[in-house]
């Protein structure tokens, strides 16, 4: 990690054991695409300007300051140093609090990820003694410490030679699902059509390679503005059509490339399969015809 910046250094201790960490941040948005609001009549780039919601008159930066709205256009100036001030004493320690089974959060939890590296050789050993332990155990740790003036609940877990620090978030900031799940129905589905659900899933069963996942936005906005750029035609949004469900069974068996049980179509009738027909069925009179005549016996 020499080539990026520390975003934290501190300590992190179990039991009486303790060393330096480093913290990284694992997940960037920095290469993503980003768009500029531009003036549309001067094709200029715009700059955003904070504006006084009663007397409309700009605001200068050394003017703003936080607030905290108390009713209703009432609010309490609270300025950085106070808000520093209030935040529990950052002492720099990530203290372990338990070690728990890996998969017992669930990971609706999870905020955002952070590698953790040995800050110095000294507290080489004891990380590596902390990182196989929990490894050869297969657990993880809980631990809590001030974030970016923030107290943080930190899951901390083995990941190749370090460690990875998920902050996670608090149990209010987490909605309920069963508000947004209450409407779904309950349905039973069985037969068929879960036969063929699971043989579809059991062909699709692989690994996660994140290489192997390309971020399709960024690539159609990239695509968007070369088509802009060269003149040409610009690709048009594809409908993607829901299954209804008198057809959930047929998308099933299409899905799973099975042809439903269906009666042989009748021929079509023409006038020489007809006469073919007519021959076949004198044929058939005839054989009738020879087998009906008892053989006379010779005298």
């Amino acid at each position: 990690m020499a080539a990026h910046r520390a975003q934290w250094k501190g300590f992190i201790k179990f039991g009486e054991v303790s060393c330096g960490v480093s913290l990284y941040t694992a997940a960037s948005t920095s290469g993503r695409i980003a768009f500029n609001t531009i003036n549309q009549d001067t094709g200029n780039r715009v700059r955003r300007e904070f504006v006084d919601s009663e007397t409309g008159k700009t605001v200068p930066k050394e003017q703003q300051v936080k607030g905290f709205q108390v009713e209703n256009g009432q609010y309490i100036e609270l300025d950085s140093e106070e808000v520093a001030a209030a935040v529990p004493e950052a002492n720099k320690m990530l203290d372990i609090r338990a070690f728990i089974d890996c998969h017992s959060i669930d990971d609706v939890y999870f905020d955002k990820p952070y590698y953790l590296t040995p800050s110095d050789r000294i507290s080489q050993e004891a990380f590596v003694l902390l990182r196989d332990g929990m490894r050869r155990e297969k657990v993880a740790a809980i631990a809590r410490t001030v974030l970016f003036r923030r107290v943080r609940t930190v899951l901390i877990r083995p990941h190749g030679k370090g460690l990875i620090a998920t902050t996670l978030n608090y149990d209010y900031e987490v909605r309920s699902s069963k508000a947004a799940f209450e409407d779904i129905p309950t349905i039973k589905i069985d037969g068929e059509m879960l036969q063929l659900a699971n043989h579809i899933i059991g062909t699709k069963i692989g690994t996660f390679d994140p290489a192997s996942f390309d971020d399709r936005y960024e690539e159609a906005v990239a695509e968007l503005v070369k088509a802009k750029t060269e003149g040409r035609s610009l690709p048009r949004k594809k409908e993607v059509k829901v299954s209804q469900p008198n057809d959930l069974l047929a998308a099933l068996r299409e899905s799973a490339g099975v042809q439903a049980a269906a009666a042989p179509d009748k021929p079509k009738r023409t006038a020489a399969n007809a006469n073919t027909g007519r021959q076949k069925a004198a044929r058939k009179s005839t054989a009738k015809s020879v087998v009906a005549i008892p053989q006379r016996k010779a005298s």
